[in-house]
């Protein structure tokens, strides 16, 4: 975030051309320079998505519980409160920073407009390096659950076996590689994932467990509160996905 708001002096508005093609079509005038608070277009569907995506800890929920130091549910709020917080300040002024450079020309992966233009920059690709680091170390948190998942899912019935939990992590493994190499664009999955999965974990299930566990009257604020929120995930993730694939089809 502090090198996104740094760079963003270092990059000249109107953007300077990064090919031959975008020299013969580099426009002078600077009402391209112009933030805007509100800008609509068949891209927006991907941002409910992404930021649901984006706020989706829920699986990391458990693990960080279990390592707490007398581990209570007031303990647990204060972790969840401040690193739901420092996200949302990072994702902000990273957002917003990124965007007064680029502005319309702005990447669904932004460090890459930054390599476009500056393409030898020790500090960009010192901030690679380091979100490289910071995924890796990530996703040992996120697969722990999904392995899980599929034991439970598809190989309950089968006694505890090393082969098995061997074969299911390299196969998980295997298909995060070829998503990483293989689509085009990390936008896509940002929009499946989080129309999908995310919408449902942030929204629809909490609500659906709420609803189940709660022995409260059906027209109690707190029940109707859930019913709201089950039915904004629906029509939010079912949306985002009718637009996305209706994106897809007009490319």
């Amino acid at each position: 975030s502090l090198q996104i708001m740094i760079k963003k002096w270092s990059i000249p508005c109107p953007l300077p051309p990064s090919s031959a093609i975008e020299t013969l079509q580099v426009s002078n005038s600077t009402g391209d320079c112009k933030a805007k608070l509100f800008h609509l277009s068949k891209e927006s569907a991907y941002a409910i998505p992404t930021m649901a995506f984006s706020f989706l800890c829920h699986t990391s929920v458990l693990p960080i519980y279990c390592e707490l130091r007398s581990p209570s549910r007031s303990r647990m709020q204060n972790v969840t409160v401040t690193g739901i917080g420092l996200s949302f300040v990072i994702y902000f002024m990273s957002a917003l920073f990124g965007y007064l450079t680029f502005y319309d020309k702005v990447d669904s992966e932004l460090l890459q407009g930054y390599s476009r233009y500056l393409p030898h920059d020790i500090v960009i690709m010192t901030v690679k390096v380091a979100i490289l680091f910071a995924v890796l170390l990530t996703v040992p948190l996120i697969h722990f659950p999904a392995r899980k998942a599929v034991l439970m899912v598809f190989f309950s019935h089968l006694p505890v076996s090393w082969i098995c939990h061997i074969l299911v992590t390299l196969t998980l493994n295997t298909i995060v590689v070829l998503f990483a190499m293989y689509v085009p664009d990390i936008k896509n999955v940002f929009g499946v994932v989080g129309s999908t999965t995310s919408t449902c974990l942030l929204f629809v299930y909490p609500g659906l467990f709420y609803l189940k566990l709660s022995r409260e009257d059906f027209l109690s604020p707190q029940k109707l509160g859930a019913c709201a929120l089950v039915i904004f995930g629906i029509c939010v993730g079912l949306l985002s996905l009718v637009l996305i694939i209706l994106n897809w089809i007009d490319q």
